[in-house]
């Protein structure tokens, strides 16, 4: 399996699409985002980027959250800080300070997408 850190910015949107069970279609006109179970509407392919769009990041780092909160946290200090907070650690915050809160809440949206891409992989294991 590539590495999420190896992945363009495009293989990694199609990639966290997948996992929030999205499926693309072609309308005649462009390549849609369509959800896999209700065929609802999602969004153009062109317009969804998770990796560079900060509110399509917030989108996916929600759906992470969702799914395991203490995973997503864990994950994103690996992605930010290449270390992690210890999820024993995350239900008191005794280990970290506000200024590593603070670090967590600033990430890029490739680091919000790359955590979160970890993290629903994980949750489909």
């Amino acid at each position: 399996m590539t590495q999420v850190k190896d992945m363009i910015d495009e293989k990694l949107d199609f990639a966290l699409a997948e996992q929030l069970g999205w499926v693309n279609a072609w309308d005649g006109i462009r390549l849609l985002w369509l959800d896999g179970k209700t065929n609802e509407f999602r969004g153009k392919v062109t317009d969804w980027h998770p990796s560079t769009d900060p509110a399509a990041s917030l989108e996916v780092q929600a759906k992470a959250i969702e799914v395991d909160a203490k995973m997503y946290v864990w994950n994103l200090s690996i992605v930010k800080w290449k270390d992690a907070v210890e999820p024993e650690d995350i239900d008191g915050w005794e280990s970290i300070n506000l200024e590593d809160i603070g670090d967590l809440l600033t990430a890029t949206p490739r680091e919000r997408a790359e955590a979160a891409y970890i993290t629903l992989q994980g949750a489909r294991e």
